[in-house]
């Protein structure tokens, strides 16, 4: 991007589109890989078998549908920069500052969740040892100031810097998915006797092992790994030719997920039976190590340590964006509102960054940091089903009032209003099942605190200045 268009931006105050189709594609499959895959999927398959692979297609549907709404929304007028401005012209002034503020406290808690896992991952190069408080909060001061570094020179230089990270990911389940097909096919036996075969998907307990209640059970953590997935819509603003570009980035998450996520999954399962993974191991680093690959704890912990840094790069980013639209529909300080000569939004940029701090101070207070994983995770999965629904509440609006657009439209949802509906049962559903368990029940019971917090700084602040 030249001097002269972001001096342009900068000027006009209007956030630049510098993001080209190979960083949106890469962003979206990067929102769609994430820890949840890595690390959480030995607990999900520990809890629901074979059965985790129609949990992954079932949510991985119903948030491509969510997209897909997403999608025509964000068409339907170029002017509408993210969640936050069709929130607010469909529902209502309420809504967007609902979404805006909601959005950016869910990355604020995978951020810190985040910083906790940098500090698990790297405390395997310390050989195994626990880092000191002081250490822990360093690291994760560190890890924060990278971040807000990077994201404070360009928009392309996020979009680089994710599709690196992206990319890496994306290669581990490419060598993944072919080194475990080689053990497939030659009959590998593991030390513990398990000869590598995909009658292992079905021959212990068939599909649903665990039952009903470990199928419900299942969806817990899996639906904490696609959360991210639509912060192609935050960079929509930002991004060149949009109608062309977004439509090629929602249509493929169908694909990623079957790719990445079921595929995958198979062959970990083929090569170890379901009951005989540890839900405490990693299944990617289990899988590697069986196959007699050395290095093969140092390449999965640099590729979750990335996978976690793109996370943090993602949230930074998307938090700043939405107090950035925030501030421009007069919900948030205006200081967040103002670009730097490089149209970036600099100031909501160092708030969340100095958010971030305060969570990285809470981490030296909390001993158990597995515990405040599981809240923090938990927390965001709960808002993100929160935004999930806004979308498709606005979608319904804009369905039944701005029915020309619709039509008009070339990027339509598959189904309509009868889609809109599945989706929205389906996502009240999960809520439903989160408090069947002990550790995310507290989460959702914490939940409800952040909702008072945003009532009161709407009715006591914000509805006076928009009325």
């Amino acid at each position: 991007m030249s001097n002269e268009n972001l001096q342009s931006s900068a000027e006009t105050g209007e956030l630049n589109r510098s993001l080209s189709n190979r960083h949106l594609q890469l962003i979206a499959i990067g929102g769609a890989i994430g820890t949840g895959l890595f690390m959480g999927s030995g607990k999900t398959i520990s809890l629901a078998g074979p059965s985790i692979l129609f949990i992954y297609m079932i949510i991985g549907l119903m948030v491509f549908f969510v997209m897909r709404a997403l999608g025509e929304l964000l068409l339907s007028n170029l002017q509408y920069k993210s969640f936050i401005d069709f929130s607010t012209d469909l529902i209502g002034p309420w809504a967007g500052y609902f979404v805006g503020w909601t959005y950016w406290l869910c990355w604020i808690t995978i951020g810190i969740a985040d910083l906790s896992a940098i500090i698990y991952y790297l405390q395997f190069f310390n050989g195994g040892q626990e880092f000191t408080p002081l250490g822990g909060a360093m690291i994760s001061f560190a890890a924060i100031v990278f971040i807000m570094g990077l994201n404070l020179l360009t928009v392309r230089l996020f979009g680089e810097l994710e599709f690196w990270f992206a990319l890496i990911k994306i290669i581990a389940i490419v060598v993944l998915i072919l080194v475990g097909l080689w053990m497939v096919f030659t009959g590998f036996t593991s030390t513990a006797g398990d000869v590598a075969s995909f009658s292992h998907l079905y021959a212990n307990g068939g599909f649903f092992p665990t039952g009903a209640h470990g199928f419900l059970a299942g969806f817990q953590i899996a639906i904490f790994a696609f959360v991210g997935v639509e912060l192609v819509g935050t960079t929509a603003a930002e991004t060149k030719d949009p109608e062309k570009n977004l439509p090629k980035a929602v249509n493929s998450i169908p694909i990623r997920i079957i790719f990445f996520y079921v595929l995958a999954l198979v062959i970990v399962m083929s090569v170890t039976p379901w009951n005989h993974i540890d839900p405490k191991v990693s299944p990617f680093v289990n899988l590697f190590s069986q196959a007699g690959i050395a290095a093969a704890a140092i390449i999965m912990n640099l590729v979750v340590l990335s996978s976690v840094m793109s996370s943090m790069n993602s949230g930074v980013f998307s938090t700043s964006r939405m107090l950035f639209g925030l501030s421009r529909e007069e919900q948030g300080p205006k200081a967040f509102g103002v670009l730097n000569r490089r149209a970036v939004p600099a100031n909501a940029l160092y708030f969340s960054a100095l958010c971030l701090v305060g969570g990285a101070g809470l981490q030296y207070f909390v001993p158990n940091t597995v515990e405040a994983f599981t809240l923090a995770t938990t927390l965001s999965t709960i808002l993100f089903i929160c935004i999930w629904l806004m979308i498709i509440w606005s979608y319904v609006i804009y369905y039944t009032k701005r029915n020309e657009l619709h039509q008009q439209s070339t990027f339509k949802l598959p189904g309509g209003l009868f889609t809109c509906a599945i989706v929205a049962i389906f996502f009240i559903g999960m809520i439903y099942v989160l408090s069947l368990e002990a550790d995310t029940f507290k989460a959702l019971k914490v939940s409800p605190i952040w909702f008072v917090i945003l009532i009161i700084g709407y009715f006591g602040f914000v509805r006076k200045k928009i009325k």
